[in-house]
């Protein structure tokens, strides 16, 4: 049985903003690298619109959908990741109110993501725990409040999970 919690519209489009702001970053490394492939740039501008208007489309879930597919298809793992951060940045508009870790990655996801895409892009991972402190003190009310709602975090080998633990 879930247990579900009560999530506002607003604190979904204030998350999104703090996301947006982080997968920009990693934009620059999937454009760099794929140059003719805009559907990280189109799902961060679904996401930034639906930041603004507050307005859950279809055309998002495809957008979402059409950067992970991306995420997919590059064997660069910095462009897999940083098409992830764009991927997740637009599903945050979807994140169900259920505590749940999944619908938690929807929030941190873009943010890890991101973080790891320009670490592996610039061979560097010791920056890694700066970049998710800088995160942390960029966090609005609104990530806070959602992130609370949620379970912790178990200690996972995988690399994004590791740094997924950085936020509890």
């Amino acid at each position: 049985m879930k247990d579900y919690f009560e999530i506002s519209l607003i604190d979904l489009q204030n998350a999104t903003e703090w996301a947006i702001e982080f997968a920009e970053i990693a934009l620059l490394i999937f454009e760099k690298k794929t140059i003719t492939d805009d559907r990280a740039r189109k799902a961060i501008e679904g996401a930034r619109e639906f930041s603004e208007s507050g307005k859950r489309t279809n055309i998002l879930r495809k957008l979402s959908m059409d950067a992970y597919r991306a995420s997919r298809e590059y064997n660069d793992p910095s462009v897999s990741m940083a098409a992830n951060a764009a991927s997740l940045t637009a599903a945050l508009a979807f994140t169900h109110p259920f505590r749940d870790i999944k619908q938690a990655e929807h929030i941190l996801g873009p943010v890890v993501y991101s973080i790891l895409a320009t670490g592996i892009n610039n061979n560097d991972t010791e920056n890694g725990k700066a970049k998710i402190e800088y995160a942390i003190d960029r966090a609005n009310d609104s990530v806070w409040k959602l992130l609370k709602e949620f379970p912790e975090h178990e200690y996972h080998e995988d690399r994004v999970k590791k740094a997924l633990l950085f936020f509890r």
